[in-house]
Parts: C-alpha cells; structure tokens; sequence
C-alpha cells in the first residue's frame, strides 16, 4: 500500500472512530516515545503515558481497546470496536480470499 492509500485509510477510519487526535500526527510524528516502563498497581491498574493521553485526545478520559497477544498487548484509542475495525482494514481482499480458500489447502477450506 503505497503512503497516500494509507494516509486515506487512516483518515476514514479516523473520521469514523471519533478519535481526536489528527493522524497524521498520531502515526507519524517525530520524536514520539516508542518505549517505556510502566507500573501495575497491586489491583492491576496502569497509567498510560501522558503523551498517548494527549496524542489520543483522552486527557479527560476515555476508551482504549486492547488485544492480549500472550506475551504482549496492544492498545488502541477509540476501544474494542476501534480496534476490530483498524485489524480488519489491514487484511486486504487478495487474504481475505486466501484465508476462505482455506491458504491451498482443501481441508481448511472447509473449518
């Protein structure tokens, strides 16, 4: 997908979600924290960092969804509804028709 496909993505899926922040700056900007600790309290509670906060316009509060990936998890604004939406759009139809076809094999076809 070339940058400007991606860019149009981005903004459909920003005009649908609510989210605040602009994302071009949300996706792209420079200097923007990658990695960092955190800490859980005793009854599982975190803070998310105030940069996200205020990149993700949730300075007041908000959703985030999140995936459990076993060994990692993934946050998104805009909660889980958000973040079935940005999973979908990144499988394109060529996969999508691989998967149903069961990826070559006949015996996955039919799951």
């Amino acid at each position: 997908m070339r940058r400007h496909e991606a860019q149009r993505t981005v903004n459909q899926l920003h005009r649908r979600s609510g989210y605040k922040a602009r994302p071009i700056v949300a996706l792209y900007a420079e200097g923007m924290s990658t990695a960092g600790d955190l800490k859980i309290s005793s009854r599982g509670q975190m803070s998310l960092p105030a940069t996200a906060r205020h990149r993700w316009g949730l300075d007041d509060g908000g959703d985030v969804g999140f995936l459990d990936l076993g060994d990692a998890v993934i946050i998104v604004p805009g909660g889980l509804d958000e973040l079935r939406s940005r999973l979908l759009a990144t499988v394109g139809d060529e996969v999508w028709s691989a998967a149903r076809a069961g990826f070559g094999d006949p015996e996955l076809a039919d799951e």
